[in-house]
């Protein structure tokens, strides 16, 4: 059991903790409140700092990670009739979107005037894969957006008047929300930014567990390193004492909630000092760092007419891995 050394909640702790989480986006508040409290779980929004986020590249580059290359053979497959949905004249808003590799396949298949709005909670990361894309369609009006697209959404006003609101939310990210937050981020979606618009998501599929496993216990260790790096960042960000050696990944299928949980093992009785205050943890007690939810294509289509979207269109791969869903919202 978690042992909470109460004695530095001192005022110049509390100030501190303010301070550091202010300058760090609310990490250092969040990492607080998730080892003060058990289970201690803390968002996965938190991996992406600039290394983390050149460590899901390499992990998308795995073997055992079927996600990325499923997901990136069905838009090269589908690109153009997905475009035809888009229309004329819209506007692409990417939630979490990363090294913007994916929305390359939509850009070559639909024609300017459009602008691009990439949103990312990695802020140089972001404008490094905006600039890329920047110089590869100059035609295109792209304009990265640093933030948390969990939170409020600040997007810049409509561009164009007549054109739609087309929102892209790939890679399965959907899943790694509870199902209370998945319909919540669904319904303000679908009743906010994309009204009379519509959304591209992709669903990572409810399959064998061996395959899942191992997309998430990959033999290089990309996924360990991955998971290992936000207390790697703590150190950075919050100066926080971790030992990343006393610190085991541990991925797995719980098949009853069907998602995949990730956590952060404590390998023998230890504290850990993070903001001022000092933690203790118990041998073989975890952080909880990420959920990944896996969904039928059934399912997927509920949630969303839950939320006020129309499914549309379904693709998905021969082996039933992967799906993408258009959604329409409300007029």
């Amino acid at each position: 059991m978690m042992r909470n050394d109460t004695d530095d909640r001192t005022d110049t702790g509390i100030s501190q903790v303010s301070a550091i989480s202010a300058a760090s986006g609310g990490f250092g508040a969040a990492m607080v409140n998730a080892l003060a409290h058990s289970p201690h779980s803390l968002s996965p929004k938190y991996f992406y700092d600039e290394q983390g986020s050149a460590l899901f590249d390499r992990i998308c580059e795995q073997p055992e990670y079927y996600p990325t290359r499923t997901e990136l053979g069905l838009l090269s497959a589908h690109a153009a009739d997905i475009a035809r949905h888009i229309g004329a004249d819209a506007e692409i808003v990417e939630f979490g979107a990363g090294s913007a590799r994916k929305i390359r396949f939509l850009l070559d298949a639909i024609e300017p005037p459009l602008r691009y709005l990439p949103v990312d909670i990695s802020g140089p990361h972001l404008r490094a894969a905006a600039a890329r894309l920047q110089r590869d369609y100059p035609r295109f009006d792209i304009q990265p957006v640093v933030g948390d697209y969990t939170g409020t959404w600040q997007l810049p006003p409509r561009k164009h008047r007549g054109g739609r609101r087309i929102g892209f939310f790939p890679g399965s990210t959907i899943g790694n929300f509870s199902p209370d937050e998945a319909l919540h981020f669904l319904q303000r979606a679908a009743h906010g930014i994309l009204r009379g618009g519509a959304l591209l998501v992709g669903a990572d599929l409810v399959k064998d567990p061996a395959i899942l496993h191992a997309a998430y216990n990959d033999a290089r260790g990309m996924t360990a390193a991955f998971n290992l790096n936000v207390l790697a960042r703590a150190g950075r960000d919050l100066g926080a004492d971790f030992d990343l050696s006393q610190f085991a990944h541990s991925a797995f299928y719980n098949a009853p909630l069907q998602r995949i949980e990730m956590h952060l093992v404590s390998r023998r009785a230890q504290q850990v000092r993070v903001c001022g205050r000092t933690f203790g943890l118990a041998e073989g007690e975890t952080l909880h760092t990420e959920n990944s939810y896996k969904f039928t294509i059934e399912s997927l289509r509920a949630l969303a007419s839950r939320a006020g979207f129309r499914p549309g269109p379904v693709w998905t791969d021969p082996q039933n891995l992967f799906s993408l869903h258009w959604l329409q919202a409300p007029a």
